[in-house]
């Protein structure tokens, strides 16, 4: 997805669109940053790790492997063309890979909508 807004205000966005759903924020890996720190150029780009326990530890509880893709990311980056991208893990398509059952991930399945919801302007 197209973000309007900058790498760290769309960081921002996600961060409080997060919190609102009352989901936990894990961690926030700023891959440019460490570039930088290391000598090395690269374009803002920041990971973000989120989740709830209560909604990911039934699916990796009936599939452990699962647990290597939780919690779910959104990947925010600049696309060195002047526009800011978000893109994020689909529910949908990690149950299938893992072979879950799709009644577990559905707690899983509305990263979509909080990306929506973070970029409204």
């Amino acid at each position: 997805m197209a973000s309007p807004f900058s790498v760290a205000e769309t960081v921002e966005r996600l961060k409080r669109a997060i919190e609102a759903r009352g989901m936990t924020l894990f961690a926030v890996v700023d891959h440019g940053a460490g570039a930088r720190s290391a000598g090395l150029t690269m374009n803002d780009t920041q990971v973000l790790a989120f989740g709830n326990p209560r909604g990911g530890t039934p699916a990796m509880t009936a599939r452990p492997l699962l647990a290597i893709e939780l919690p779910l990311k959104a990947l925010v980056w600049d696309d060195g063309h002047g526009q800011v991208r978000v893109a994020y893990q689909d529910a949908a398509e990690l149950g299938r890979r893992y072979q879950v059952p799709a009644e577990l991930m559905t707690p899983l399945s509305g990263v979509g909508d909080l990306v929506r919801t973070a970029l409204e302007g």
